[in-house]
């Protein structure tokens, strides 16, 4: 076995002047080197030895290399390799990172450019061994078929309120900002519902244009338009039995919205250019991210409609309400990618598990899902490190030096102040969330980097616990949160009583 004490590299490379050329340079610069001559010899040693970093030719006489850098990555999972080629196309490049490549590099050899590769290489090699990673799975993914993920309170509630639906017909209202899961929650519905055995239609409301729309759903008579070649049954129609899945509902003209109070009220329909009445037999559950309230007072939603979907609601909180969910969140969309898209990523950095928890996700579960998408396809290794996530997740740099601390720690207590302009005791009279909703709203008007809500949650804390003298139950009554969550907060905070 090689002396490990500096970092071991290999050249593997038919042409004998370039292996000699290579070591020559890296050995210069105190790197342990070893060589081969071959693809096959390159992978029986890489096994034995381990290296951190591989220069691996892309034409040699017998194994190509783009076959050794697919042997290589089961034989030396950890190790980065650089695939030298004098051949710079397109399809070496993307053959090379399609397989794992670390990067690659043109002959003849810009030498300063190969000893920047390789202090990069090696740093990801350092990050790879070094960051710590979940040692056990969370979930079965088995048990979520449905696809709603979350042991929250606020994701109990919602699972409890699905349950007591799904026995009925009634009408069901989802309310939830985009990218919560909304269609999750309405298929979970169908699913679990006596009608389960029956069509389940979906329809995006905001998607199709307003004179498309009433064709869509109600269907339409042969030459009733120019375009309308021949008979066209409508999703209503065709559900006919099932459950139809209204989404962004609150983007629906006036006009359409009267047709379907009509197909509520009356169970009938009536396709575009027809006269006949057909009856319909469906469950309605429909969805927005608007204020349907709010359109009613502003005479853009039907009032009569409005009641008539409001039967039974459901609420889907944002994800940054429920930040404790990520990790199993996490978990279920790694093993979905590893099963489903078959990417070979398996686990993730605790380090990289850390940024995702902290971040405040405006765009909800699916902007974590195609985080996740992203990171697991640029992973290196079949761990998601910190590196893989997209910039404006990774922790920002602390800038050192009093004058940068100064001045930031004004900005955030202005925010602060103005957005909490009176005591949590006092905010009492309102409900826990509709005072953090308020503070919300001030700090997106002064600021609108999410990260800031962090810091208006910390203060609610930090005043409570002021206010109550450091008693952990009546702070968590003031703030309408359990025990367990504030002294988990209290840790997460570093909060000091």
């Amino acid at each position: 076995m090689a002396n490990k004490t500096s970092p071991l590299l290999m050249i593997i490379d038919d042409d004998a002047e370039i292996r000699y050329s290579l070591t020559r340079v890296l050995t210069s610069h105190n790197y342990e080197v070893i060589c081969a001559g071959s693809g096959e010899e390159g992978i029986e040693v890489a096994t034995k030895e381990q290296p951190s970093v591989i220069f691996l030719d892309n034409r040699m006489g017998g194994m190509s290399g783009i076959e050794a850098l697919q042997h290589l990555r089961t034989a030396s999972p950890q190790t980065m390799i650089i695939v030298m080629t004098a051949y710079g196309t397109a399809q070496t490049a993307i053959e090379a990172m399609k397989y794992g490549a670390f990067d690659y590099i043109i002959k003849p050899f810009d030498l300063k450019k190969v000893l920047n590769l390789t202090t990069s290489a090696l740093k990801a090699h350092d990050d790879l061994n070094l960051e710590a990673s979940p040692t056990s799975r969370l979930i079965n993914i088995d048990d979520y078929k449905e696809g709603i993920v979350g042991n929250s309170e606020k994701m109990h509630e919602v699972f409890k309120v699905i349950g007591q639906v799904t026995a009925s017909d009634a009408t069901v209202m989802i309310n939830g900002e985009s990218g919560t899961g909304k269609e999750l929650v309405a298929r979970c519905i169908y699913q679990h519902s006596q009608r389960s055995n029956q069509p389940f239609i979906a329809v995006n409301c905001a998607a199709i244009p307003d004179n498309l729309i009433e064709s869509e759903l109600f269907g339409h008579e042969k030459g009733s338009f120019t375009g309308a070649t021949s008979l066209r049954k409508g999703k209503f129609e065709l559900c006919d039995k099932g459950s139809i899945f209204l989404d962004e509902i609150g983007d629906m003209a006036l006009q359409t919205q009267t047709k379907i109070l009509r197909a509520i009220q009356e169970g009938e329909i009536q396709r575009v250019g027809g006269e006949k009445t057909i009856k319909v037999n469906i469950r309605l559950i429909a969805a927005t991210h608007k204020n349907l309230k709010q359109m009613v007072k502003d005479k853009t939603f039907r009032e009569d409609l409005y009641y008539r979907l409001n039967v039974i609601t459901i609420n889907i909180p944002p994800l940054r309400e429920r930040l404790e969910d990520i990790p199993e969140l996490i978990d279920y969309m790694i093993q979905r990618l590893n099963s489903v898209r078959n990417l070979p990523v398996k686990e993730i950095s605790t380090e990289a598990m850390s940024a995702l928890s902290e971040y405040t996700w405006p765009g909800n579960v699916r902007e974590l899902e195609n985080v996740m998408h992203r990171s697991a396809v640029l992973a290196q290794s079949d761990r998601i490190l910190l590196k893989d996530l997209p910039e404006e997740i990774r922790p920002k740099k602390q800038v050192t030096g009093k004058k940068t601390s100064s001045a930031k720690k004004p900005q955030e207590k202005q925010i602060v102040e103005k957005a909490l302009p009176v005591s949590t005791t006092e905010l009492s009279s309102i409900s826990a969330e509709e005072a953090f909703n308020l503070a919300y709203k001030h700090v997106k008007e002064i600021s609108p980097e999410g990260g800031i809500v962090q810091i208006i949650e910390r203060e609610f804390i930090q005043r409570a616990l002021n206010e109550t003298k450091g008693n952990m139950a009546k702070a968590a009554t003031i703030l309408g949160i359990t025990r367990s969550t504030l002294r988990k907060r209290v840790n997460e905070f570093n909060i000091k009583f």
